[in-house]
């Protein structure tokens, strides 16, 4: 079973936070202070924060940014992840993976499907990894941001976390890049 591995050190890591929304403004934006509540209470960085719209090419761009900004671990991006036509955010994320992180979004719908039953599959929820930078897409309300925090991404982004976690990993994402 999991655990923290109190022997070892907390290593912060440094996440930007995107909200996907066509009307949300910062004062209103609930679920991305959700997540930068987290991300703080936990010991890491809140590097960025954005809004942007429901524009799959803007999604994207902004995400490459961030992958090619080296102050950047992470992106959690919260919104558009639904069924409906405005919903891009995860083609935007897929434009951008080198490789997706299939488990993410099996384990967020179990976390999910706890809470809110069977309405757990109108979640399109996914993780990947682009450029040594891990992405993450997450539905659009706090309750989706706290599940996935809470359930998966605070462990996952502690080092101390056994058996395995994101954080130890790192170093290895961009090997390929450097193999040239």
């Amino acid at each position: 079973m999991s655990r923290i591995d109190e022997t070892k050190d907390f290593i912060p890591v440094r996440i930007a936070v995107l909200t996907v929304s066509d009307t949300r403004s910062l004062d209103e934006d609930k679920s991305g202070q959700t997540l930068v509540d987290r991300i703080e209470r936990a010991g890491h960085h809140v590097a960025d924060r954005s809004i942007i719209q429901d524009e799959r090419s803007k999604i994207a761009d902004q995400l490459r940014a961030w992958i090619a900004n080296p102050e950047i671990d992470v992106v959690i991006s919260t919104g558009g992840t639904g069924l409906t036509g405005r919903d891009v955010t995860v083609e935007a994320h897929r434009d951008v993976y080198e490789k997706e992180i299939e488990a993410f979004g099996t384990v967020f719908t179990i976390i999910s499907m706890e809470k809110i039953g069977t309405s757990a599959v109108q979640s399109r929820a996914t993780g990947g990894v682009a450029g040594g930078t891990y992405l993450f897409a997450l539905p659009g309300s706090p309750g989706a941001c706290k599940d996935a925090w809470d359930g998966i991404l605070e462990k996952q982004f502690d080092y101390r976390h056994r058996p395995c976690n994101f954080v130890e990993i790192m170093p290895r994402l961009d090997e390929h890049l450097r193999r040239k």
